[in-house]
């Protein structure tokens, strides 16, 4: 009778143990969705910002309209690469998104140098606020994909290690996909004094 016993113990401790990774596993997995969410976010507030730049900068930028399109493209081609809403809470970024996002951080980067060019667009209020706004932005968007790389890196190492690859593989965990997108302002740029110097 003890040997049933113990084997029906064993068997506990084995089904509690799996029931354990399972869930650690979920919970890691939805971990990733939220925050791949706050980069999704992050990305579309960039989109939106793009607009209002490329308005503000034809304005004093009239001859540079090829480097207009070019954003205007860019900022098309990773609006339509981005994850549908309706998978909005079991999203995770493609190789096409990464590339668009590229695409437009490199065309937001030359957009930004011809700006330099124009010292009075460079003076222009709603071009300083959307400068910063963007660069905030950019701050947000490189601290939200490192949380969510962090998120991957750790499921991943679980998806792959013994034991809990062989949960992973019964109940059909895959190694999720990490993020890298190219940042548009590297460096915060100085803000000006009104006498025109930097701070």
């Amino acid at each position: 009778m003890t040997v049933v016993w113990v084997v029906v113990g064993a068997l506990g401790v084995v089904a509690l143990a799996i029931g354990l990774s399972y869930n650690r596993f979920v919970q890691q997995r939805n971990l990733i969705h939220d925050s791949w969410s706050n980069i999704d976010t992050e990305l579309r507030r960039r989109h939106d910002l793009i607009p209002n730049l490329v308005e503000t900068v034809q304005g004093y930028a009239v001859h540079e309209r090829e480097v207009l399109t070019e954003v205007t493209q860019a900022r098309t081609a990773a609006v339509d690469s981005a994850v549908p809403a309706d998978r909005v809470g079991r999203a995770e970024p493609t190789d096409a998104q990464a590339g668009a996002e590229n695409a437009l951080a490199g065309s937001l980067r030359h957009l930004l140098a011809v700006a330099e060019r124009y010292p009075d667009l460079k003076a222009d209020r709603a071009f300083l606020a959307l400068q910063d706004e963007l660069t905030n932005t950019e701050d947000r968007i490189q601290a939200a994909r490192r949380f969510y790389n962090a998120n991957v890196r750790g499921y991943n190492q679980r998806v792959g290690s013994v034991p809990s690859n062989v949960i992973a593989s019964v109940f059909g965990f895959r190694p999720e996909r990490f993020f890298e997108v190219e940042p548009v302002v590297r460096e915060r740029p100085p803000t000006a004094l009104s006498d025109g110097t930097a701070l």
